[in-house]
């Protein structure tokens, strides 16, 4: 099959003890004191709640210069220790409700895969999606209609035995070009709480995203607890999401962690 991974080997994916120091910056400016900052709540009240679960972290390094054309002039790619990450990340959410609000029967629960990168803008370290699948089409509209953010329809669905979980996503949608992930993974042990400086750091505790409308760029915040990581093993994966932006397949095997659930808090999107 053609796509831009296709994998099949058991295995999990260690810890990864690469760390910059507190005062350090990265070649691109950021310190980790800075993206530490992140983590605080911001002022204000939160525009929805939702829990984000089954989660999958799928990260390999890339080169900048074939994201730069997919990412706005205004944005800066954020790296770690001078290289660039790409990330394919499947998961479920429920719960999901306005604030102070209960949950609606039946538009509060859907699986949802993304494929995103990181950058920075003035200081602020935010993730960059490349598109998002999601079984929901009221919750595509209203992500494109008021977050700007490329959101895609598709049939999706979870599977989960024991500590394994298969996943797929087939997008049906005219507006992207086709997408296709299936993958099956294990649940590994639990990762300490990660280290600012180190790589589990930087590609997970991420706690805005950007977003360009009209050639204005506008940006939301979210909060929650750090990241309660473990292990995964990849079981087997044949995914185009990747392809489907007109990369080439990642090379090496992903950089994996899993995260069993966490509650997660959104902020209206502003102007920045």
């Amino acid at each position: 099959m053609q796509g831009d991974v296709a994998f099949n080997e058991a295995g999990e994916t260690p810890a990864v003890q690469v760390k910059i120091g507190p005062g350090k910056m990265n070649a691109d400016g950021i310190t980790v004191t800075d993206r530490v900052e992140m983590r605080e709540r911001p002022t204000g009240w939160p525009i929805m709640h939702q829990n984000w679960g089954k989660l999958l972290f799928m990260h390999w390094r890339i080169d900048e210069d074939l994201l730069r054309p997919l990412i706005p002039a205004e944005l800066e790619i954020d790296t770690f220790a001078g290289a660039a990450y790409i990330g394919v990340v499947p998961f479920t959410m429920w719960g999901i409700r306005a604030s102070f609000l209960p949950a609606i029967p039946g538009a509060s629960a859907f699986h949802e895969l993304n494929v995103r990168t990181y950058v920075h803008h003035q200081g602020v370290p935010s993730v960059w999606f490349l598109s998002l699948d999601a079984a929901h089409r009221l919750a595509v509209w209203g992500a494109r209609k008021f977050y700007y953010l490329p959101y895609f329809n598709a049939q999706m669905s979870l599977q989960q035995t024991g500590n394994t979980i298969n996943y797929s996503s087939l997008r049906q949608d005219n507006r992207g070009a086709p997408a296709e992930f299936q993958g099956t993974w294990t649940i590994g042990e639990p990762l300490p709480r990660s280290a600012p400086g180190s790589l589990e750091f930087f590609l997970t505790e991420r706690y805005c995203l950007d977003a360009v409308h009209n050639g204005k760029l506008y940006r939301s915040r979210i909060h929650h607890p750090p990241w309660p990581l473990r292990q995964a093993g990849l079981v087997s994966l044949y995914s185009s999401m990747i392809a489907s932006h007109g990369l080439p397949p990642p090379q090496g095997d992903p950089v994996l962690h899993y995260c069993e659930e966490i509650g997660v808090d959104i902020w209206p999107l502003q102007r920045v």
